[in-house]
C-alpha cells in the first residue's frame, strides 16, 4: 500500500482542482492536537489554527506522550499526529475511534490513498508520506570524486575518503539516539539483510546473521560520527548538515527541505537527495515507507470528535500544500514533487519494504531501541546485545498474550 501512496503522491499535481480556502468553516469547539515538530505538521497545524479554537503541541516526544494521553479519559487531545508505526500502541489500547461515519459526513475531499483501514475500519486520515533516504553534500562527493553510493559498503568507503580530506567536521551523521530512532536504523538495515524479527509463532528472531550483520554495521557506521552520536536524533543531524558539519546521511524526507531554507541552512542546494542504499548489493533500499496523517481520540464527546475532525481534513487543503510543497510528499491535490522528495520517491520505486503496523513490531521496535546501543559503547558484545532484545521482547510480548 505505502508504494501505492507515494505513486498517488506523484500524480497529485495532474488531479488538482480549484484552490480552496484556508480553512472551510469557523470551528467553535475548544480542541487540542499532540503531533511531531517536523515542517509537514508546522504546516498542517497553523492550517488548523484558521479554523479557530485550536491549540496544537508539536513535540519529537509525542509518540511517548500519546498512549497515556489518549488512554486518559477524557482523553487529554482530540486530535493526534500518527503514523503506521506510531498508531499501533493507540490500536492496541483502543484509544483512537473509527472514522467511517466522519468520513461519510465530512470527507468528500479526501481521496482512497487517504484512509487508512485497520481490520476495514478507517482508523486514520493520511496527509502524506514519508521514508528514510540518503543524502549527501555533492559538491564534496564530486571534489573528491565519490559516485553516487549505491550499498553501505559505498556509503562507508565514502566516509572514510571525505574524513580523509578534513572538509567537514564528522563525514557521517545518523538517528543513534537510544529508543525509537536507534530502533528504526537498526529495522532498516536488519530487513536489508534479509532479516525477519519474528517467527509464525511471535517468537523473536533478532538473534541470527542478519542481527549481528546489522550490528557490525552500524558499529562501522559510528566510527565516522560525532562522538556524541547516542544523543542525535533528526533535528540534530539537520542542524549538523545545515551547519556545514557532516556529508552523509540516512535521514527523513520530512527534513529534506530544511536544507534549502536560506534563513538557517549554509547548505542551500549542495545537499543530494537520493535512493537510501542497499545493506548488501543487489538488496532492496535499506529503508522502509512510512504515511503521516491523524487518528481521534475515542475518550471524547462526539461533538469534540466531529470537529476535530473537520478541523483536520479542513487544515489538508491546496493553498496548505502549495504554501509548503516541499515540506512533505503529500498526499493532497495541490503537490508538485519538488528536489526534496526525490530521495523520498526514488526510495519507494526501488522496493523499500512498508514499516510493518504490528503489535509485535511495536514490542520489537522498544526491545531493541532500549538495547541496541550497548554494542556500539562496548558494554556488550554483539550476541549479548541481541539476546537482551530478545528477553526484552519476550517479557513484553508473554505480558501480552502473543506468546506463550
Amino acid at each position: 500500500m505505502l508504494k501505492h501512496l507515494f505513486v498517488a503522491a506523484t500524480l497529485a499535481a495532474g488531479l488538482a482542482g480549484p484552490a480552496s480556502a484556508a480553512c472551510s468553516f469557523q470551528n467553535t469547539v475548544p480542541l487540542k492536537t499532540l503531533s511531531a515538530a517536523f515542517e509537514a505538521w508546522k504546516a498542517v497545524t497553523a492550517a488548523m489554527a484558521e479554523c479557530g479554537n485550536v491549540q496544537s503541541e508539536l513535540d519529537q516526544e509525542f509518540r511517548r506522550k500519546q498512549p497515556a494521553a489518549f488512554a486518559a479519559n477524557p482523553a487529554l487531545y482530540q486530535l493526534g499526529g500518527v503514523s503506521n508505526g506510531t498508531i499501533v500502541p493507540l490500536l492496541s489500547a483502543g484509544t483512537i475511534r473509527p472514522l467511517d461515519d466522519l468520513v461519510a459526513k465530512y470527507g468528500q475531499s479526501l481521496s482512497p490513498n487517504q484512509l487508512i483501514r485497520v481490520d476495514g475500519k478507517i482508523m486514520a486520515i493520511a496527509m502524506s508520506v514519508n521514508s528514510q533516504h540518503l543524502m549527501y553534500r555533492q559538491d564534496i562527493f564530486a571534489e573528491l570524486g565519490i559516485p553516487q553510493p549505491k550499498t553501505y559498503d559505498d556509503v562507508l568507503a565514502a566516509a572514510a575518503k571525505i574524513k580523509a580530506s578534513g572538509k567537514v567536521a564528522y563525514a557521517m551523521g545518523a538517528t543513534f539516539k537510544p529508543g525509537f530512532d536507534i530502533g528504526l536504523d537498526f529495522v532498516n538495515l536488519f530487513l536489508g539483510f534479509g532479516g525477519t524479527l519474528t517467527k509464525p509463532d511471535n517468537t523473536p528472531a533478532f538473534n541470527g546473521e542478519a542481527g549481528l550483520k546489522t550490528l557490525n554495521a552500524m558499529k562501522a557506521i559510528s566510527a565516522y560520527l560525532d562522538p556524541e552520536y547516542l544523543v542525535s536524533e533528526s533535528t540534530f543531524v539537520q542542524k549538523q548538515f545545515q551547519q556545514g558539519k557532516i556529508a552523509i546521511a540516512h535521514l527523513w524526507a520530512t527534513r529534506a527541505a530544511a536544507m534549502d531554507d536560506a534563513k538557517e541552512s549554509q547548505v542551500v542546494g549542495k545537499i543530494a537527495m537520493v535512493a537510501s542504499p542497499a545493506a548488501m548489493a543487489g538488496g532492496k533500499p535499506a529503508s522502509t515507507l512510512w504515511w503521516d496523517g491523524f487518528a481521534i481520540a475515542k475518550n471524547i464527546p462526539d461533538s469534540e470528535a466531529e470537529a476535530a475532525f473537520r478541523v483536520g481534513v479542513a487544515a489538508l487543503n491546496e493553498n496548505m500544500v502549495k504554501a509548503n510543497n516541499g515540506a512533505a510528499v503529500w498526499l493532497i491535490k495541490g503537490f508538485t514533487p519538488a528536489r526534496a522528495a526525490e530521495g523520498a520517491i526514488a526510495t519507494a520505486m526501488a522496493g523499500a519494504p512498508p514499516y510493518p503496523s504490528t503489535i509485535t513490531m511495536g514490542i520489537a521496535m522498544t526491545a531493541i531501541g532500549d538495547n541496541a546501543a550497548d554494542f556500539l559503547t562496548g558494554k556488550k558484545t554483539a550476541e549479548q546485545t541481541l539476546a537482551a532484545m530478545e528477553a526484552a521482547y519476550l517479557v513484553k510480548a508473554r505480558e501480552q498474550g502473543l506468546v506463550k
